[in-house]
């Protein structure tokens, strides 16, 4: 959306997604084709279950009905709007079948452990990548004949309200203004955040006040204390992010990019993702010095103390710098130039 949203009104668009509901009040005129959701269709039997899935895909169960009716309207799609360009949000194998349709098609890039034959299929069947975030943070081992057709557009954040002091955050949200903060933070994309870690860490930073946004999971032998607090869904996110003295988050592109947006001290506790994603983007900022991350969440006083201190010495120079306020707009006018120079006669 934030990159449709910086095309050019004449530029017609259409969304292809088993989710329409994502695009809701959007107020930038486009197409909107609805999917089959195809997330949990079972395979009608035994032995198509048991057909092992091709090295040069990830995910192409056999039988299925709600497969074949989301190729074949993206086929017909494609076909019917005679479509110039493909951008197409990580799957290798819709990358792959844009290229068999003879459509040019941009993949999207994420971090992570993607040498394997269907990403590198996808990479090289593509006419470019856009890449959402700093080129400093691309990983040395992606290939160099890749990066070199791969567009970056600078550290994307979706999010647009304005940053506060931390003064005036604090004040807005009614939080002491000498009292240390530590805000820890996840999204809707995993689990979210295991929550009997920072029962030790509200003990080993007793001084501190910890809040936790967004989803939290217990196991159900967790003692709460008074300086943590779980908040669940805000609306204020920027308040709270801004407020902190040091944010815990997972390494989500967005959330990355949000505590940057404001140059924030930061601890990544990645999350688990396919490929590695987050364990990999961890990587890629804590050697730029933008981050430090621990691998797994500590158990011990001792273990959360000596995290935090190395969290209180961070430079946040080079957070900053990763978030690009014209990310969105850069890309857009990669993608479309590179349209219309795929079609100029």
């Amino acid at each position: 959306m934030a990159l449709i949203a910086q095309f050019s009104e004449d530029r017609p668009v259409s969304v292809l997604t088993a989710g329409p509901e994502l695009f809701a009040g959007f107020k930038r005129d486009i197409e909107i084709i609805t999917l089959p959701n195809m997330i949990g269709a079972a395979v009608p039997t035994a032995r198509l279950y048991a057909e092992p899935t091709p090295q040069v895909m990830h995910c192409v169960p056999l039988g299925l009905a709600e497969m074949r009716r989301t190729m074949r309207l993206i086929l017909d799609h494609l076909d019917d709007r005679r479509s110039g360009l493909l951008v197409v949000d990580v799957s290798a194998e819709i990358g792959l079948l844009s290229r068999v349709a003879s459509v040019p098609s941009v993949q999207i890039r994420m971090h992570g452990d993607r040498s394997d034959i269907g990403h590198i299929g996808a990479y090289e069947a593509a006419v470019g990548m856009l890449a959402p975030f700093d080129e400093r943070l691309e990983q040395e081992d992606y290939p160099a004949y890749l990066r070199a057709k791969t567009f970056y557009t600078g550290g994307l954040c979706t999010t647009l309200t304005d940053v506060p002091s931390k003064q005036e955050a604090r004040r807005s949200l009614g939080l002491d203004a000498d009292r240390e903060l530590i805000v820890v933070v996840t999204g809707g994309g995993g689990a979210g955040t295991p929550y009997a870690p920072l029962t030790v860490a509200a003990r080993a930073a007793p001084d501190a006040l910890w809040l936790t946004i967004g989803p939290t999971h217990r196991e159900g032998h967790e003692t709460d204390f008074s300086n943590l607090r779980e908040l669940g869904w805000v609306e204020n996110v920027t308040d709270y992010l801004a407020a902190a003295d040091i944010v815990i988050a997972s390494a989500g592109d967005n959330t990355i990019h949000e505590v940057a947006r404001i140059g924030q001290k930061l601890v990544i506790m990645p999350e688990w993702r396919y490929f590695g994603e987050q364990v990999r983007k961890a990587e890629s900022l804590v050697q730029l010095g933008a981050a430090i991350s621990a691998p797994r969440w500590p158990g011990d006083f001792s273990s959360w103390n000596d995290l935090l201190s190395l969290a209180r010495s961070i430079d946040t120079d080079a957070i900053r710098s990763i978030y690009a306020p014209q990310a969105a707009e850069r890309g857009a006018v990669w993608l479309e130039t590179l349209v219309d120079e795929l079609w100029a006669s």
